[in-house]
């Protein structure tokens, strides 16, 4: 009999479900005699003992269905040595419910956060095995995450979308893309989106050269232009600011969204009308693309064949189109920008789109 532990941490996506039913599927066909418990709403669930019991029937049905059956939360790993709001030890009250429990293995899936918080576990004993979760694709160690590319498909549908009533109206259209730190989310939608102007984290831009493309696709003939912008795009000038004059200005921030600021600037220089969409959370709603189905089942019989084989501490990734182990101590605490000379970056650029650099 195998004990296990599983929980969704971070934000959802669309995919986590069908990454659990791989691995409860993977270890059912292997005639395999387990006891599953399922956390609610992530860590926090670890933390107070809040779970319910699962076995396989459960997670039938599951690879088409988004969201998570567990509920998920967010527990920062920079406040994870702090007491909760009851005073709790979170880290000892997560081993203690772990050892009470008499698990065998602790299945993790989640982001960036989620992932130091897992090897943080590791570190203190615990049997840890996770799953790479993300829309932004940012995770160190590995080539792809699932959810990303389901992602994908709402944000270049939200472009698609915005096309047909900005050339109706003569307008420029601001998609704002979810992606804080990184922009392959916004990059890829954008590419796919048809978007004139991209503007990602990376690459600070200049609103000047922005404005001198939508000029330039107007002088050609263009009655509207359309621009893909990362939630965390910063211009040049702020990207020159330390972490406390950035944090300081966005403190007394006029704007929803940096997305707001570059339309108002638009707008006051051309004077053009600009509006704004923002997709937001439908970006993680909804179910998971075919690639993701697949992706997403992969991921879990890898980390099925991990329990079997008694393997603990790693993330499986997924490198040159293979499956791969990587250690969760080599994966916490990284982040995986996009390169600025990356390929897809040169190709874009190649297709005519502005990057405001």
């Amino acid at each position: 009999m195998i004990r296990i532990g599983m929980l969704t941490s971070g934000g959802d996506c669309q995919a986590l479900n069908a990454a659990m039913r791989g691995v409860v599927k993977c270890l059912d066909a292997s005639g395999t005699q387990m006891e599953i418990y399922g956390f609610l709403n992530g860590y926090k669930g670890l933390i107070n003992g809040d779970f319910k019991m699962l076995t396989p029937r459960d997670f039938s049905g599951l690879l088409t269905r988004g969201g998570t059956i567990l509920g998920s939360s967010r527990v920062p790993f920079k406040t994870i040595h702090e007491p909760d709001e009851e005073g709790k030890d979170k880290v000892a009250c997560m081993k203690q419910t772990y050892y009470k429990l008499q698990l065998d293995v602790l299945v993790v899936l989640g982001g960036n956060g989620s992932q130091k918080t897992a090897n943080l576990l590791r570190e203190e004993g615990l049997n840890i095995i996770s799953l790479p979760k993300t829309i932004d694709n940012d995770l160190w160690g590995t080539d792809m995450t699932f959810g990303f590319q389901s992602a994908v498909d709402v944000a270049t549908n939200a472009i698609d979308c915005i096309h047909t009533t900005a050339d109706s109206h003569g307008r420029v259209f601001i998609v704002e893309v979810m992606g804080h730190k990184v922009g392959w989310l916004t990059l890829n939608a954008g590419i796919a989106g048809g978007a004139d102007i991209i503007l990602i984290p990376e690459i600070p831009y200049d609103i000047d050269k922005v404005i001198e493309a939508i000029e330039r696709r107007a002088t050609n003939g263009s009655r509207f232009t359309i621009l893909a912008v990362a939630e965390g795009a910063i211009s040049k000038e702020d990207a020159k600011l330390t972490k406390k004059e950035y944090k300081k200005k966005l403190s007394s921030y006029a704007f929803p969204s940096v997305s707001y600021e570059i339309a108002d600037q638009i707008q006051k220089k051309t004077g053009r009308e600009v509006r704004v969409t923002v997709p937001g959370h439908m970006q993680r709603g909804g179910v998971p693309d075919p690639y993701d189905r697949v992706f997403a089942s992969r991921v879990g019989v890898e980390a099925g064949q991990l329990i079997l084989n008694k393997e603990y501490g790693y993330m499986i990734a997924y490198k040159n189109r293979e499956m791969v182990k990587v250690p969760l101590k080599e994966v916490a605490g990284k982040l995986k920008s996009l390169p600025k000379d990356a390929s897809i970056i040169k190709e874009a650029k190649m297709l005519g789109i502005c990057f405001g650099d």
